[in-house]
């Protein structure tokens, strides 16, 4: 078995002290305070790290990732970094960030067996039913699947509106939540204009009363 895991360690234990004789209260600053504006809810693939490709430092971006960076309203995980996001930390942007190339997004558009992750998938495969007369008019593979990516990105947008948790945070003190996309081939994120910060922003049927 390849101990490459080791090289984790040497690498973190190099970046450490790197860090230190930069900055030697560094790490003493970073314990002392969490204090993001922006929570990130972007995709698993290990290629889209989201402060390398923002340029952030560690503490100003709070994250939760998985799977095609998806808002599941059953998904007690999602939920829960939602809440102590808006309610805790009091982050004044969501974003949901997803990237062409995304093998969920894929994996979502056949009809193949893939196990336990069908379950997952199956969400993906909503949003393509929910908008297949478009996307049946697209015969490159590849550019169906970028564009189901980013339908996917403003579904969950949607998604995110439609909770109480939101809406919330819209009454209290105002939110923004954003649907973003990153290129995996140039390392750009592309703002999918789809941003929503007010209540009347959302379908009335899905609007909390007080």
């Amino acid at each position: 078995m390849s101990d490459s895991y080791q090289k984790l360690l040497e690498n973190n234990k190099a970046w450490a002290e790197w860090r230190v004789r930069d900055n030697p209260n560094y790490f003493k600053h970073l314990a002392e305070l969490q204090n993001p504006e922006f929570l990130w809810i972007g995709c698993s693939d290990s290629r889209v790290p989201a402060n390398e490709i923002t340029g952030t430092e560690p503490g100003e971006i709070f994250v939760h990732r998985n799977i095609a960076n998806m808002v599941v309203h059953t998904d007690l995980n999602m939920l829960s970094v939602l809440q102590y996001s808006l309610e805790v930390l009091q982050v004044k942007h969501v974003i949901v960030c997803g990237h062409y190339g995304c093998g969920g997004v894929r994996y979502a558009m056949d009809n193949k067996d893939h196990g336990m992750v069908n379950k997952w998938l199956c969400n993906i495969k909503e949003v393509y039913a929910k908008h297949a007369t478009e996307l049946s008019q697209i015969a490159d593979q590849e550019k169906r699947a970028n564009r189901l990516v980013e339908l996917n990105v403003m579904e969950q947008v949607r998604n995110l509106a439609k909770t109480s948790l939101v809406q919330k945070a819209w009454k209290k003190r105002g939110i923004k939540i954003h649907g973003w996309a990153y290129g995996l081939e140039n390392g750009r994120i592309t703002d999918l204009n789809v941003m929503m910060g007010e209540i009347n922003d959302l379908d009335p049927v899905f609007r909390f009363e007080d």
